[in-house]
């Protein structure tokens, strides 16, 4: 049996989900905040730290701009479940006007995207009220309840403290090269915006941009 395009891009957006949430209900119900182990020795570490819902433990401002940004996502997540929806169904206009499917690769980066997205939803809604805080030495467990609605906060794991900069490195010596924390989610997000950037970019372009982009490829066959 054929399945649908629509329906496998949900099929890979549930995947992506799945495999986040489990992740990290791994690390929230059995390691304390702070707690790490080496995987590849020390470049490439488990370290469970929470942020309040930003890409790689950024943050942004107290309660109300916690609130403000797990808004953001929400509506974020919808317009491109809608978007989504609207080009596998319709499709893309073409030069002349007519419709023309839009190429698999840019439905693939928007769906990475759209499932990063709801990855750390599911985080800043719902842990704060099915878990009990996380705390240094101190492992959740489920049924606790330590935030209201929209103020769960994103759980974070892989570090890859690749290497220290020389001290003789002005403005970055002594520093690790790479220091954020970061979830499966902001992996999502983070290759799919980038495979759209770099490979499907011409997508995104204006007709007249697109016309002059493929004129450039051409010439320097």
């Amino acid at each position: 049996m054929k399945i649908s395009k629509g329906k496998s891009l949900l099929i890979l957006g549930i995947v992506l989900v799945v495999i986040d949430q489990v992740i990290k209900v791994l690390v929230k119900t059995n390691m304390s905040i702070g707690e790490h182990f080496s995987v590849f020795g020390n470049w490439f570490q488990i370290l469970f730290i929470e942020n309040e819902g930003m890409a790689f433990g950024m943050k942004f401002g107290g309660a109300v701009g916690k609130a403000l940004l797990s808004i953001f996502r929400v509506i974020l997540f919808g317009f491109l479940c809608w978007w989504i929806t609207k080009l596998v169904r319709k499709g893309a206009e073409g030069p002349d006007g007519e419709k023309v499917p839009v190429p698999t690769g840019v439905l693939v980066g928007l769906t990475l995207i759209t499932a990063g997205a709801m990855g750390n939803i599911v985080d800043c809604l719902f842990y704060g009220q099915v878990f009990s805080a996380s705390a240094p030495g101190v492992v959740a467990q489920w049924g606790g309840s330590y935030a209201p609605l929209f103020f769960g906060k994103v759980v974070d794991m892989f570090y890859f403290p690749l290497f220290t900069w020389p001290s003789w490195v002005p403005f970055l010596g002594g520093h690790i090269f790479f220091e954020p924390v970061f979830n499966f989610a902001d992996s999502c997000v983070t290759v799919g915006a980038l495979y759209l950037l770099f490979f499907q970019y011409k997508f995104f372009l204006s007709d007249g941009k697109k016309e002059e982009a493929v004129k450039k490829t051409s010439s320097r066959k």
